[in-house]
């Protein structure tokens, strides 16, 4: 089996803990930002009167913004390290939240959504730095069980935001609704400009605390992690030479995994809200529904920290989970009213170990390529960009029943992964890997 030599400088008495902490707080502000975005889909609509299409522009915005900056994220990561990376993103981060005032105030979709694409590409920075990190910061065979840790701080942010958010931004979203359906000129200005408002205070306390969090980071000490130049096999003891990223077939099918993976995972989180109000369920109710789905990844998380590696081997998570997505996704079509949201929910469970297994093996015995390799991972994350976008297509313009429209989106991705799970992650490994 290869394995690739890692190298932490830091005290041989100190521990991990706080590096842990402080990557687990930032997994919660991303957790944060990102499932913002489920409660954004359906205030938008409210507030701008938008078909799902143009408001899964969203979604498209703020993942989109992962392939175009992942790799360049890396160079700048080199160039600052690991800390200052951090540092960087978190203040960008902040200046993105700090856009929507402007936004709200000249009722502007385009300047949200470019505020939301500022967010992505911070997260963009922040997510290449903190992804590797905790992957190789410690033993690989066990990294699920760390970005699990890591996932319950995310999945519990994802949690509560609807809560907070949706109670802000869509308290009496029913009663509103009809009030802008039916008022005219001045009036409906007047409605729309007090609904937007809604954004002003809360993004506000976000980046002022994305400001502080950049400062505790700052005098913070927290390890660099680097790789060794080359691959050592176990075996033989050989140094393995690579020459180019495009070498390891199996990372590139993990990126694609990650794609499919974040497509899935954004269907099941952000779209849920929509879903459920096409099945006849209010927006008043209908707006906490992520935070089901969520719960179901939460719980997800909690196993895998259990059972890895202990009791299963991350593939076999992978595969499990991959399996309970196919089940579960069909199950969502063949049901109706909340037994169908449930479905929909319970893929929040299948989802949960998914990316801590997924990134790891992608990344896994890439030597120097690990940190262009990691980039490579994180452009996958645009597949929360694209697939909210067919899975409206398929609805509005090809007119297919939203079930149906859903079904045919999700199921060809938990195929995908069960693929990768099974042989796809040991692709050009050949005998030097083991699964």
């Amino acid at each position: 089996m290869q394995q690739q030599t890692i190298q932490m400088i830091i005290p041989k008495k100190e521990t991990n803990l706080i590096p842990m902490i402080m990557i687990c707080a930032l997994f919660f502000i991303f957790g944060f930002v990102t499932w913002a975005n489920g409660t954004l889909i359906p205030f938008f609509k409210l507030s701008f009167g938008l078909t799902d299409f143009q408001a899964f522009f969203v979604t498209f915005s703020s993942y989109m913004a992962y392939f175009f900056l992942a790799l360049p994220s890396s160079w700048i990561l080199k160039k600052t390290g690991f800390k200052n990376g951090l540092v960087l993103g978190l203040l960008i981060l902040g200046v993105g939240s700090l856009l929507f005032i402007p936004a709200a105030k000249s009722n502007s979709f385009a300047l949200f959504l470019t505020g939301i694409f500022i967010q992505g590409s911070a997260l963009a920075l922040l997510q290449t730095a903190a992804n590797p990190y905790l992957t190789i910061i410690g033993p690989i065979e066990s990294a699920a069980k760390r970005i699990s840790f890591a996932g319950i701080c995310n999945k519990t942010a994802g949690i509560l935001v609807p809560i907070i958010m949706g109670t802000l931004f869509l308290k009496n979203a029913a009663a509103i609704e009809k009030q802008i359906e039916t008022a005219t000129g001045i009036e409906k200005q007047h409605l729309l400009q007090e609904v937007l408002g809604r954004v002003n205070m809360p993004y506000i306390v976000l980046a002022i605390v994305f400001c502080l969090f950049s400062l505790l980071i700052k005098f913070t000490h927290l390890p660099e992690v680097q790789v060794e130049e080359d691959v050592v096999d176990e075996g033989s003891g050989e140094v393995v030479h690579h020459k180019s990223i495009f070498q390891f077939p199996h990372l590139f099918l993990g990126a694609f995994c990650i794609f499919v993976y974040v497509a899935a995972e954004v269907m099941a989180g952000d779209i849920i809200g929509v879903y459920g109000k096409e099945l006849g369920i209010s927006a008043d109710i209908s707006k906490f529904f992520t935070s089901l789905t969520l719960g179901g990844m939460l719980i997800g998380y909690i196993a895998g920290i259990i059972a890895i590696p202990k009791y299963i081997s991350q593939q076999k998570a992978l595969r499990i989970c991959a399996m309970l997505g196919i089940i579960f996704s069909i199950a969502a079509y063949f049901t109706g009213g909340y037994a169908s949201v449930t479905f929909i929910a319970l893929l929040g469970l299948a989802n949960s170990l998914m990316w801590p297994a997924i990134f790891p093996l992608g990344i896994s015995h890439l030597g120097k390529f690990t940190k262009t390799g990691s980039a490579i991972m994180i452009m996958g994350i645009a597949g929360g960009a694209i697939w909210p976008m067919i899975y409206a297509y398929l609805k509005d313009n090809l007119k297919l029943d939203f079930q149906l429209a859903f079904f045919i989106a999700v199921l060809p991705c938990y195929l995908y992964i069960l693929y990768f799970a099974v042989s796809g992650h040991k692709a050009g490994l050949k005998k030097r890997y083991t699964a």
